[in-house]
């Protein structure tokens, strides 16, 4: 009996230790004052300029609302769609729909469309012209060479009665049907067409890569209207747009400091959509 009562006496001496060991490797707060684990990143994709511009604000915006976005910024049109459809970032803010669909129908990505965000009007811009007025016979034009950004250039210039187009809602240069300037018309990258405008005499640009570039928006010869169709939208992985953390993502993003900012900041070269 007394070497049972010692054998227990032992393994009671030894488990009360064991307690306060791990009690001294996870001491208990009971003022909650301990630091927190960090949050989970949710990341999120953008092109350069003023996407990546709105998104640092969201950023900061979000810590209050518990989320920690990291923002992954690219330098093409192509790479976020492709890095959000691989699962390396939670969403993206960087295009309009109908470029999306392109890509959907063109790359099989599983991608869909969770809430608008921007309006970025595509404008003419020049570095010698100071009016369209003044663009003569045989001038070269620079338009972006993906077929929904190529075609809204299109319209644009038909807007501005440079062309005429079949009715299209998606054009490309096979569907000019007059030329009364004889315009030649070339189509390159979209962040390349700031740096060759220099070559040319109009280029057709889009406002994210404008600002990159360091050109000032304020200076368009013509740009698409405030109620442009081309609004920009947040994309998720299709099976993702319910997520609490997307949701959480829009409410921040459609919030109404980030509006604001956007309004501020930009001074109508970049227009809410919400």
């Amino acid at each position: 009996m007394k070497k049972k009562f010692i054998l227990l006496s032992g393994l009671l001496v030894a488990g009360i230790a064991l307690f306060f060991m791990r009690q001294a490797d996870h001491p208990v707060d009971p003022k909650g004052t301990a630091e927190k684990p960090p949050l989970t990143e949710f990341r999120v994709g953008v092109t350069a300029g003023p996407h990546a511009i709105i998104m640092d604000f969201v950023k900061k915006e979000a810590v209050r609302h518990g989320l920690n976005i990291k923002v992954v910024e690219f330098n093409d049109f192509i790479l976020p769609n492709a890095a959000l459809d691989h699962g390396d970032i939670m969403v993206n803010s960087y295009q309009h729909k109908l470029f999306l669909d392109d890509q959907i129908k063109n790359r099989g990505y599983k991608l869909t469309v969770v809430a608008p965000s921007v309006v970025m009007p595509l404008g003419v811009y020049a570095f010698s012209l100071k009016s369209l007025a003044d663009l003569k016979q045989g001038a070269t034009v620079l338009i972006p060479n993906d077929p929904t950004n190529g075609g809204r250039a299109l319209l644009l210039l038909q807007k501005l009665g440079l062309l005429k187009l079949k009715n299209n809602p998606l054009p490309s240069l096979l569907d000019i049907t007059e030329n009364p300037k004889q315009l030649v018309i070339k189509e390159l990258d979209a962040p390349t067409l700031p740096r060759a405008m220099v070559d040319a005499d109009i280029a057709v640009i889009n406002t994210d890569w404008l600002f990159v570039s360091g050109l000032d928006p304020a200076k368009a010869l013509a740009r698409e209207d405030k109620d442009s169709p081309y609004a920009n939208i947040i994309a998720a992985r299709s099976g993702t747009e319910n997520d609490a953390d997307v949701k959480k993502f829009v409410m921040i993003y459609h919030s109404e400091p980030v509006r604001k900012f956007i309004e501020t900041e930009f001074k109508g070269a970049v227009i809410p959509a919400f």
